[in-house]
C-alpha cells in the first residue's frame, strides 16, 4: 500500500495555513502543518487539522440525491440529475424569465476561485438577479465602505501588523479567528510583537474575548461603535491631532468630516458607548501621535445597525492620522492574481446599481440581502424567485428568521443544492449534488489573501481524486449550461476576454477553464512573468516546483495609493452623502425597553467554524455544549446558575440552551455563539443539540441595515430567563 505526502493548505479560514496530507492508496490518512510554509512556519489550528474528519465522514454525501415526495433522499445518476434539473431549469425560465432564478452561496467559495466564477455566469447567463451570499451576514458592510470611500468594492485596506506602533481593534477576535480581512497565519506572533516592541494593542469589545485578556481591554456597549469613532475623530480634529498635509494631499471631504465629528464629544456620547470620556480621549491621543497606528475591525464591527458607517470611520481614522498607504499604517491590497482587478474594470463590482424587489435595498457586489430570500419566495408577482441554487451553504441556520425561510423554500419550484451534507436547508433540496472538498481540487489564493503583509503566493494540487462521485462545482454549472444550450461566455464579466478565450482556442490551447482563467491572469499580474518578458515573475510552472509556496515580498507596497483609489484625482472620499446621512440619523441612543433589558452579541469559537464543521468528533470532544455567556449581575437578577437551561426571548424570537455566568462579559450584555442547532443528515452534529442564535432576530427588510442590507445581529435586545420558573408558572 503506497503511502505519500502531499503538501497543500488549508482553505477554511482567510489565514491559509500549510498543511501536509498523508495519502494512503487515494485516502486521507492525517493532515498536519507544514513546518516548510514560509507563512504559517508549523502553525495550523484544530479545525484544520480536524479537516480530515470532514474529508472521511461516512455522513458525505457522494452520490446524487433526488428527495422523494415522503422527504427522503434516493441515490440517481448525474445524467438524470442533471438532466431533470435542465429541463425544469428551463421550464421555468421560459414561463416566468430569468429573473425567476437565484443563487445563495456561503463563505466556503471564497476560497476557491472556480465555483462563484461560473455559477455567478451561469445565473448571468439565465437573466437571473436574485445572488445572495453569507456576505450580508459577514463582510457586505465592509465591501460598501471601501466603494464610499475608494470606489472601489474589493479595496480592502489591512494593517501592516509587523511594522505598527498602535493596533486600535474593534469588534476582532484574531486569537480565535486567526484574522479576517487580514492574512496573517501567525497572528498570534504578530500581535505580541507589537507590544514587545514597545507598541499598544487596544482591543475594543463589550466582552473579555481571548484577544482582549491578552491586551488592552476597552469594554463598551453593544451596538455603539459608531458614537466611539465619531467621539475620536471629535478629540482629534479638535485638538489639533489630524494630519491635515496627508489629508489635502490623499482626500476629499475631510473638512465635512471634522465637522460632522464636531457633535460628538466624548461626554456626549459616554452614555451610549459606556466608556469614561477621559479614558476614550486618552485613547485617541495616543492612537494619533504614535509613530504609527493603525484601526482595524471585523465582523463585530460590521454586524450592527450602522455596520457601513462604522466600517468607514475605522478606516477614516487611519486616514485622519496620517496613517494611510504607509509603513505601520493601513495599506492597499493589490492582487497577484488580480481577478477583482477583472471584475472592476469590467463594472460587475457594483453598489446601487439596483435595489431589491422586496424592501428596495441597495445590491452589494451584485447580490442582495440573504434576509429577504424568505419574502422574496413567496411574494408574487414579477421577479418572484421560484428556482434556487444554493452552494457551500446553510442559510436556514445562517441568516434571520430561519423558521420562515424553512418554510418558505418548500414553495419554490426548484431547489439545487451543491454541498458535502445533507444540511438543515438542502433536506427541502429537489437535488443535493455532491460537491469535492478543497484537498480535491486546484487552488491559488485569492480575494482576502491579498490582504497580507507579506506578499505570498502558493499553488494546490487536487490530493487525491474526488471520493465517491463528488464535482468540482464549476463543472456541474458547465454541463448544465452546456444541457440547456447557453454559453456561459456570451454575456456576464468574462465577455470582455472573448478575445483571449477566441486566440487560446485557435492556438490548440482548448476550451477556457477557471483553472486556465486564473493562471492567464497570474501571468499577467503585477508578478506574473508576463509570458516570458519577466525573467523573475511567476508563472504556473514555478508555483509547481516551490509546492510549499513563494514570498514574493516581504512587506507590502506603500505609494500605491494612485493606483488602487478608483475615485477622481485618485483620492479618498471621506463626505459621502450616504455616510452623511446615516450620522445624522444616529441620534444619541436606542431606547431602552424593560421588556428586553439585556443586548445579544455573536461569538466566534475556536472549534466552530459557521455551521459546518460540528460533524468532526476532533472538534466535539469534552462534551461540547452550546452556551450562552452571561454577567455574574445579569445571571443573579434573572435569577439563573450556572450551567441551566434558559429561555432567551427577543421582539423576533426565542430560543433556548444553557447558561455559562462569567465575568468576561460586560454587564447587560449576552454572548450567544451562532451555527448550532442542527436538524440534518449530520448525526453528531444533530447529537449535540444547541439553539440557533438567528432565531432571534429579523428578516423584515426595515430591520436591516440600510446602506449594506446587513442583517441585524449584534445589539439585539432580549431577556433571559431560566425554564424551571418558566415551567412553574
Amino acid at each position: 500500500m503506497a503511502v505519500e505526502q502531499h503538501v497543500t493548505y488549508c482553505r477554511i479560514c482567510e489565514a491559509l495555513c500549510g498543511m501536509i496530507a498523508t495519502v494512503e492508496d487515494g485516502r486521507l490518512q492525517s493532515l498536519r502543518p507544514d513546518p516548510d510554509n514560509p507563512l504559517s512556519r508549523g502553525r495550523a489550528c484544530p479545525k484544520g487539522v480536524a479537516f480530515a474528519d470532514i474529508q472521511n465522514d461516512t455522513d458525505r454525501v457522494l452520490a446524487p440525491l433526488r428527495r422523494r415526495a415522503d422527504g427522503t433522499f434516493e441515490q440517481v445518476s448525474w445524467d438524470d440529475a442533471l438532466d431533470d434539473i435542465a429541463g425544469r431549469l428551463t421550464r421555468i425560465v421560459a414561463e416566468h424569465g430569468g429573473s425567476a432564478v437565484g443563487q445563495y452561496f456561503g463563505n466556503p467559495i471564497a476560497f476557491g476561485y472556480a465555483t462563484g466564477l461560473w455559477s455567478g455566469m451561469f445565473l448571468t447567463r439565465l437573466g437571473g438577479h436574485h445572488q445572495y451570499s453569507s456576505g450580508s451576514q459577514d463582510i457586505n458592510s465592509r465591501f460598501v465602505a471601501s466603494k464610499l470611500l475608494y470606489g472601489a468594492a474589493s479595496q480592502i485596506p489591512f494593517p501592516d501588523l509587523p511594522r505598527t506602533d498602535f493596533l486600535f481593534m474593534l469588534g476582532a477576535n484574531p486569537l480565535v479567528s486567526h484574522g479576517s480581512a487580514v492574512r496573517s497565519p501567525r497572528i498570534r506572533d504578530d500581535l505580541s510583537a507589537i507590544t514587545r516592541r514597545g507598541g499598544r494593542v487596544v482591543v475594543v469589545d463589550p466582552r473579555r474575548t481571548e484577544t482582549a485578556r491578552a491586551y488592552e481591554h476597552l469594554p463598551v456597549r453593544p451596538d455603539s461603535d459608531a458614537w466611539l469613532l465619531l467621539s475620536m475623530l471629535q478629540v482629534i480634529f479638535s485638538e489639533d491631532l489630524a494630519d491635515t498635509d496627508a489629508l489635502i494631499a490623499q482626500t476629499t471631504g475631510w473638512q465635512t468630516l471634522r465637522h460632522i465629528a464636531a457633535g460628538f464629544p466624548p461626554e456626549d456620547t459616554q452614555p451610549r458607548t459606556g466608556v469614561d470620556a477621559e479614558v476614550l480621549r486618552g485613547i485617541a491621543r495616543d492612537f494619533a501621535t504614535a509613530g504609527s497606528a493603525v484601526a482595524y475591525g471585523r465582523t463585530g464591527a460590521c454586524l450592527g445597525r450602522h455596520g457601513t458607517l462604522v466600517s468607514f470611520l475605522l478606516d477614516a481614522l487611519s486616514i485622519v492620522t496620517g496613517n494611510l498607504d504607509r509603513e505601520g499604517g493601513m495599506l492597499f491590497s493589490q492582487a497577484v492574481i488580480p481577478l477583482e482587478d477583472m471584475g472592476e474594470k469590467a463594472g460587475r463590482l457594483t453598489y446601487n446599481s439596483a435595489r431589491s424587489r422586496i424592501g428596495d435595498l441597495p445590491e452589494v457586489i451584485s447580490t442582495y440581502p440573504a434576509a429577504l430570500i424568505a419574502e422574496e419566495i413567496i411574494t408574487p408577482g414579477d421577479g418572484q424567485l421560484r428556482a434556487l441554487f444554493v452552494t457551500a451553504g446553510n442559510p436556514v441556520l445562517t441568516v434571520p428568521n430561519g423558521p420562515m425561510l424553512e418554510k418558505a423554500l418548500d414553495e419554490l419550484d426548484l431547489l439545487v443544492s451543491l454541498d458535502l451534507y445533507v444540511n438543515e436547508t438542502n433536506r427541502h433540496a429537489d437535488y443535493v449534488l455532491p460537491a469535492t472538498t478543497f484537498l480535491e481540487r486546484h487552488d491559488v489564493p485569492y480575494s482576502f489573501a491579498n490582504c497580507s503583509p507579506t506578499v505570498f503566493i502558493q499553488a494546490a494540487e487536487p490530493v487525491f481524486a474526488p471520493y465517491g462521485q463528488a464535482r468540482n462545482e464549476w463543472e456541474v454549472f458547465d454541463e448544465l449550461a452546456r444541457r440547456m444550450g447557453l454559453s456561459l461566455f456570451a454575456a456576464g464579466p468574462l465577455e470582455r476576454f472573448n478575445a483571449v478565450l477566441h486566440w487560446l482556442d485557435r492556438h490548440g490551447i482548448g476550451r477556457i477553464t477557471p483553472r486556465r482563467l486564473v493562471e492567464l491572469l497570474m501571468r499577467i499580474g503585477p508578478y506574473g512573468d508576463r509570458f516570458g518578458l519577466r525573467r523573475k515573475g511567476i508563472n504556473p510552472r514555478k508555483l509547481k516546483a516551490n509546492p510549499h509556496g513563494i514570498v514574493l515580498a516581504e512587506h507590502a507596497r506603500t505609494g500605491i495609493r494612485a493606483a488602487a483609489v478608483r475615485q477622481p484625482e485618485s483620492k479618498v472620499v471621506l463626505a459621502p452623502e450616504e455616510i452623511l446621512t446615516e450620522v445624522c440619523s444616529l441620534g444619541d441612543r436606542h431606547p431602552d425597553d424593560p421588556d428586553f433589558p439585556l443586548m445579544a452579541i455573536g461569538m466566534r469559537e475556536m472549534r466552530s467554524q459557521n455551521s459546518w464543521m460540528h460533524n468532526s468528533p476532533t472538534l466535539m470532544k469534552g462534551n461540547r455544549r452550546h452556551r450562552a455567556r452571561i454577567h455574574p449581575a445579569d445571571a443573579a437578577a434573572a435569577g439563573l446558575s450556572e450551567g441551566a437551561t434558559v429561555r432567551i426571548t427577543s421582539p423576533h424570537g426565542a430560543i433556548e440552551t444553557e447558561v455559562h455566568i462569567t465575568d468576561e462579559m460586560s454587564p447587560g450584555t449576552v454572548a450567544i455563539p451562532h451555527g448550532w442547532g442542527h436538524q440534518g443528515g449530520w448525526q453528531l452534529a444533530n447529537r449535540a443539540g444547541g439553539a440557533n442564535v438567528n432565531e432571534l432576530t429579523s428578516n423584515d427588510a426595515a430591520d436591516l441595515e440600510r446602506l449594506a442590507g446587513m442583517s441585524v445581529l449584534n445589539g439585539v435586545a432580549v431577556r433571559i430567563e431560566p425554564i424551571a420558573d418558566l415551567l412553574s408558572r
